[in-house]
């Protein structure tokens, strides 16, 4: 579990394996975990299997391969870390599974004040799942939504999250990873199955 709020950034490396295997780089984080700790990479969450100094590797399973954007990374390209979520640690963000809804894409960035609007563009079939002034997890970082549409939402990125994650990197095009809000989804599965159900 995460809360959105990124701490570290990464530089991937490489793929492995025939891209079953990535490679990262980060130099802050790296003395801190053990192999078969989670690591929210670009919000998706990893499982380290092996660490050489300062390089990170972690498998990709076909699932994650077909629903995030890590099997499409340029090398040296940034990417967002958080270590995973203890009891005592802060929830500043919102609840983070790492576990990717779909992607979505790009579709403008506008400078408002000193952070950026950023329009993205989402599967449909999420619509039950977002609302407009609720959270949503964009490359891992937690974010509200400033405005909802029938297949796009816009997000306003501050300065220091601008800072402290790959956002201010974004380009209309770019695809990015969606995860939408865990207890929005449970409430929504909850009522649609005991929709039309006799007391």
């Amino acid at each position: 579990m995460f809360t959105g709020i990124i701490s570290h950034m990464g530089i991937f490396k490489e793929y492995r394996k025939g891209k079953q295997e990535m490679v990262i780089e980060t130099s802050e984080l790296a003395s801190r975990l053990e192999i078969g700790d989670s690591l929210a990479v670009n919000g998706v969450c990893l499982s380290l299997t092996r660490k050489e100094k300062n390089m990170l590797s972690f498998d990709l399973s076909k699932e994650t391969l077909s629903r995030t954007n890590l099997g499409s990374l340029r090398r040296d390209q940034q990417l967002n870390l958080e270590i995973s979520l203890t009891l005592s640690s802060p929830l500043s963000g919102h609840l983070v599974t790492g576990h990717i809804d779909s992607t979505g894409k790009v579709k403008a960035i506008q400078k408002k004040g000193t952070g950026i609007r950023i329009t993205i563009a989402f599967p449909t079939d999420l619509s039950p799942y977002l609302i407009s002034k609720g959270s949503v997890a964009i490359d891992g970082v937690s974010l509200t939504i400033a405005k909802l549409f029938t297949s796009s939402l816009v997000v306003e990125i501050i300065p220091i999250t601008l800072k402290k994650s790959n956002l201010s990197l974004l380009k209309p095009g770019n695809t990015v990873n969606l995860e939408c809000d865990i207890i929005g989804k449970y409430v929504y599965n909850w009522l649609s199955k005991t929709k039309g159900k006799s007391k």
